[in-house]
């Protein structure tokens, strides 16, 4: 399994697209393209790498990862995938959006599938698993590539710190209990892929996360 990441919209949000390289079969993770510029850089990337797209998952449905999902739905007729926890959340995102000043215009796709913890999709042979790890949002969840030994973890676990918990649906109780007893049970060299800024791993953030 490989990975690209890139930087979009105005707060920074990190997507991610993984993809099996025998079969080119790909997920598209938190797909938060911004505008047109943004948009065409993964749909390049698509193209360039040959990919197959499979999945748009989402590691939670706040706006910031989820201003791209129209563009992934009009071009590939990809919905989204998330947590069963994280529904009414989605469902909610324009108006949390409104608050900032945001506009999320053209209507949200319908939702796909919802997951519960420990379901696992494949990408050729490789396999994603579902860690529901709530605290950020209740559906919030990490997406865990055994073989690789990676995770996405959205906005739960950061470089240094963690997600913010005081938005509607947030608990500080739930994510450090996600972070400390499913996160943290993970190989000490597996690679932290977050939702913003520089990727980690879980044993420097055991190690110096100022928060644990």
């Amino acid at each position: 399994m490989k990975y690209l990441s890139f930087t979009c919209n105005p707060i920074q949000e990190n997507t991610y697209l993984l993809w099996d390289e025998e079969t080119l079969e790909a997920a598209i993770v938190d797909c938060g393209a911004w505008n047109r510029h943004e948009e065409q850089l993964l749909e390049g990337s698509i193209k360039a790498h040959g990919l197959k797209l499979k999945y748009a998952l989402q590691t939670h449905a706040h706006f910031d990862h989820t201003f791209g999902l129209p563009f992934v739905y009009r071009t590939w007729g990809l919905k989204p995938i998330f947590h069963i926890d994280e529904a009414e959340t989605y469902r909610q995102m324009p108006n949390m959006a409104a608050q900032f000043g945001l506009n999320i215009g053209g209507g949200m796709p319908p939702i796909e599938r919802l997951l519960h913890d420990g379901d696992e999709l494949k990408l050729g042979e490789s396999i994603v698993r579902l860690i529901h790890t709530p605290g950020h949002t209740p559906g919030s969840s990490s997406f865990y590539c055994p073989e690789e030994k990676f995770v996405l973890c959205g906005d739960t676990l950061f470089q240094g710190s963690i997600g913010r918990t005081d938005l509607p649906g947030g608990s500080f109780e739930a994510e450090m209990d996600s972070i400390q007893n499913k996160l943290f049970n993970l190989e000490d060299e597996t690679t932290v892929l977050c939702g913003h800024g520089p990727s980690t791993t879980i044993g420097s953030e055991k190690q110096s996360n100022y928060y644990l």
